[in-house]
């Protein structure tokens, strides 16, 4: 399989000495740390099978949140947290997208921009979460930034896992959403637009933004996942720990560039692409976050500041819920007593007893 640290090793220096005056402290380490994980440049350390002494020389991992080589076992953990926090009720799905032309400048501005980005979506998710036509409650949202599409431009969203149902101001009522609608989707990106724009001028009161981006319409989609919390974290693990690009996808690699798979979003079909070797580190690294940058947040009733009121509204919506139906157990028929048997009247097709 060819892999991302292979076309590092065959683009990288060049790449280095044509944009080091311009190339953040993040890229340089990722580069430095996909060519290092699993060699020798990291050491590793040795098993032993006690049953038959055979031995087994494991390189350490590099540890670095773009590495397609790990957080497999960062995500089994990250899962197993998850689940101890999860409400028991059905949960939706929702993505907002930032419109082509506004993605340079969370691009431009990571921190801030993506930052902006992921409060404006949450906090417009919360507050019409609560007007009473909808939750008429305060919802849980874990959200999730990703800044690339399949053939890895440029393409900021933000997936967000949000509870179906909130919890009222005074904390002692839980407003259960409606079974497919949680929020009107129209309402919500113009929302997110409008508090992306004021929390973006907060933030870089001297960024310089054309009027005619902020009536560029935005995307949402909202979409009802129903019940089943473990088949909602299995699904959004995916996105928590995810890359631009996974090694299973690189089909070709050669001295003038890289061929890798992707799905077509409207056929479903596959297809491939083909870049320079430059264009591919490019592309891969303008998805490299600033270090100490979390892609992760939590907001609502998951905030970190509201973790002892969730575990209350968890602990009150399971006493609240119905216990789980028992069958009934088979009832024995004892058998006949053999001197009653034979007092008995005989017991005709019809189901009479004794004569017509």
């Amino acid at each position: 399989m060819i892999e991302v640290a292979d076309v590092f090793r065959r683009f990288a220096a060049d790449y280095l000495n044509a944009h080091t005056a311009s190339m953040p402290p993040s890229h340089r380490r990722a580069i430095e740390d996909i060519l290092d994980c699993r060699t020798a440049a990291l050491g590793g350390q040795v098993w032993r099978c006690d049953a038959c002494h055979a031995e087994v020389f494991s390189y350490h991992s590099c540890g670095n949140r773009s590495c397609p080589k790990c957080h497999t076992a960062q995500t089994q953990e990250w899962l197993g947290h998850r689940q101890a926090e999860m409400l028991p009720v059905p949960y939706f799905h929702i993505t907002v997208t930032v419109p082509a032309e506004l993605r340079a400048v969370p691009r431009a501005h990571q921190r801030d921009g993506y930052s902006v980005l992921m409060q404006a979506t949450a906090g417009a998710i919360i507050e019409l979460a609560r007007d009473p036509h909808f939750v008429g409650g305060t919802v849980a949202v874990l959200a999730v930034l990703h800044t690339w599409d399949q053939q890895l431009n440029l393409h900021p969203h933000v997936h967000c896992l949000v509870s179906g149902g909130g919890i009222s101001e005074d904390g002692t009522t839980w407003h259960p959403a409606r079974r497919t609608f949680l929020l009107p989707v129209k309402a919500l990106a113009r929302k997110v637009r409008g508090k992306f724009r004021a929390l973006l001028r907060q933030r870089c009161p001297d960024l310089i933004v054309p009027d005619v981006v902020w009536h560029k319409d935005w995307i949402a989609h909202v979409t009802a996942w129903g019940s089943g919390e473990q088949a909602v974290l299995d699904y959004l693990a995916r996105y928590v720990f995810r890359i631009a690009i996974t090694n299973a996808r690189i089909v070709g690699l050669d001295n003038a560039g890289v061929t890798f798979a992707y799905s077509n979003r409207k056929t479903g079909r596959r297809r491939t692409c083909r870049l320079s070797g430059e264009e591919f580190m490019r592309r891969f690294l303008q998805h490299v976050l600033p270090r100490g940058f979390h892609k992760v947040r939590y907001f609502g009733l998951w905030h970190p500041a509201h973790r002892q009121d969730a575990a209350r509204v968890r602990q009150m919506l399971q006493l609240q819920a119905p216990p789980p139906a028992v069958p009934p157990e088979d009832f024995a028929v004892p058998p006949p007593n053999p001197t009653e048997a034979a007092a008995a009247p005989p017991v005709e097709p019809s189901g009479k007893v004794g004569g017509r």
